[in-house]
């Protein structure tokens, strides 16, 4: 099978977020297990510049606003992915992020840098196709940004007999992101005005890319089976709820894998040794070196909590900050990397200044301490309020660092509560609270730590976890049987 792989970033090429690990890792599963792959992603200058192989392969004409754009076709580094970027200079080369500028504002044009992003890929999904030797079967989107795909796909057969397209799929990785725009977007990105309208890319008076994506593609997957019903409900669908309902004998939950090449403890470049189940010794000497790193009294007894996450809302670290000194007082130690809303960051930083030789607060992205943090702590702590998938509770399990988690989403699926009953059974690998309250996460800490005060519990639920297969192949197989049938 032919599959066109839509997203706005991809690890190792650009990222922000999970989206970028699953765009990175995904179609690489995908094509070890046979699949033809070619991955859409802009042309930022940070993936041109770490794209190999590079040539130019097609000029794409007659397109709103910028006229033509160029398509470069070059391999993702490591795994080789063949990747189509989209060379547009005055969209996609400038300082800042994918989507916001340097001053952490989003670009306002946004709507056609994600327009041009979702034209061209429905342009590649046909038989007008400026790659006359490669039609995909399957256009896969992924998130608001290419939403627009499949309505373009949709408009481009209408009427035409003889025109073979592409079957068109979007992932929705996280529902509260749905590209919400100024109607008069419509007619600037050369969509026709019929589509404005309910039953096409209308949403509360505005044009909606999400809205656009979830009503005209053939098929819809978000990101883990409990987030496919949740986003069915008032509370989790965030407006979308009633479409999403109508539509959910066409919507599937596929948990997402992690790379676990990339996420190996026994070989992580970014670890002073390494480490499996069978020999755990390792894991000490990698929290002895983050406490010295980040200042932090060198206490092998002291229990390490870790948190890497975007500081927000969602994410539920608020509430860590709530319940951070009785922890403290307690021993415990804690170390945060992220950013996120000014709030927060300023809530972690101050708990640091206060404890400095028992909190650290790292404000930013880096990737080597995040490895570190993940091995380094004892316990990870994502108390999110809902959360799609989640990837850094699975890095967790294969650290043999127990996650404590809500029971939402992703971190439903993929982590089971330590109890009585898990443990006899050999399932126990984290620990689930039920409801978002600040005294809930602090009991289900507390349940962390009586287990971790027991080295012969705590050293089972680390087994139970690491030995999990947290791979791409089964998520990548359940893919593939979707694509199959749609075509």
């Amino acid at each position: 099978m032919r599959i066109l792989f839509v997203s706005s970033e991809a690890y190792p090429l650009i990222k922000t977020g999970g989206l970028a690990d699953v765009s990175g890792s995904l179609p690489a599963a995908l094509c070890a297990l046979g699949a033809d792959v070619r991955l859409l992603i802009p042309g930022y200058s940070a993936v041109l510049n770490n794209l190999l192989n590079c040539r130019q392969v097609a000029v794409i004409d007659h397109l709103p606003l910028v006229g033509s754009v160029t398509l470069i076709q070059g391999e993702m580094p490591d795994t080789g992915v063949p990747v189509l970027a989209i060379s547009c200079p005055s969209l996609y080369q400038r300082s800042g992020g994918p989507y916001v500028d340097t001053g952490g504002r989003e670009w306002e044009d946004n709507p056609l840098r994600f327009g041009i992003l979702s034209r061209v890929a429905a342009l590649l999904g046909c038989s007008d196709s400026p790659l006359a030797n490669w039609i995909p079967d399957i256009v896969h989107c992924n998130d608001w940004q290419s939403g627009l795909t499949p309505a373009f796909m949709h408009f481009m057969r209408a009427g035409r007999t003889e025109f073979r397209q592409a079957k068109s799929m979007l992932s929705i990785h996280n529902i509260l992101f749905q590209g919400n725009y100024s109607v008069d977007w419509i007619g600037r990105l050369g969509l026709p005005t019929a589509s404005y309208h309910i039953n096409g890319v209308e949403y509360y008076g505005q044009l909606s890319f999400l809205k656009a994506g979830v009503f005209y593609a053939d098929v819809l997957t978000t990101v883990s089976p409990t987030y496919a019903k949740e986003i069915q409900t008032e509370e989790y669908g965030f407006g979308m709820h009633g479409l999403l309902t109508d539509r959910g004998h066409e919507l599937y939950g596929i948990l997402n894998g992690i790379d676990t090449q990339e996420w190996n403890p026994a070989k992580d470049p970014h670890l002073c040794k390494g480490y499996d189940s069978k020999r755990l010794d390792g894991k000490k000497a990698v929290k002895k070196a983050l406490q010295a790193r980040l200042g932090l009294d060198d206490d092998a007894e002291a229990p390490l909590l870790g948190v890497v996450s975007r500081l927000t809302h969602q994410k539920g670290l608020d509430m860590l900050s709530a319940v951070a000194e009785p922890l403290l007082l307690q021993g415990c130690q804690i170390a945060v990397l992220g950013s996120g809303e000014a709030a927060l960051e300023q809530s972690f930083t101050d708990l640091a200044l206060r404890y400095p030789r028992q909190v650290s607060a790292t404000i930013g992205y880096n990737e080597p301490l995040s490895h570190q943090i993940m091995a380094g702590a004892d316990i990870f702590i994502m108390p999110s309020r809902f959360e799609p998938c989640g990837l850094n509770q699975m890095y967790g399990l294969r650290y043999g660092t127990p996650p404590v988690v809500t029971r939402t989403g992703g971190l439903a699926d993929s982590v089971q509560d330590s109890n009585e009953t898990s443990l006899e059974n050999g399932t126990a690998t984290g620990f689930v609270m039920d409801a978002v309250e600040p005294h809930q996460l602090f009991s289900s800490i507390e349940r962390a730590l009586t287990c971790y005060r027991d080295p012969k519990i705590w050293r089972k639920i680390q087994h139970n976890g690491m030995r999990l297969d947290l791979s791409w192949v089964h998520s990548a197989k359940a893919y593939l049987d979707i694509y199959a049938s749609l075509i």
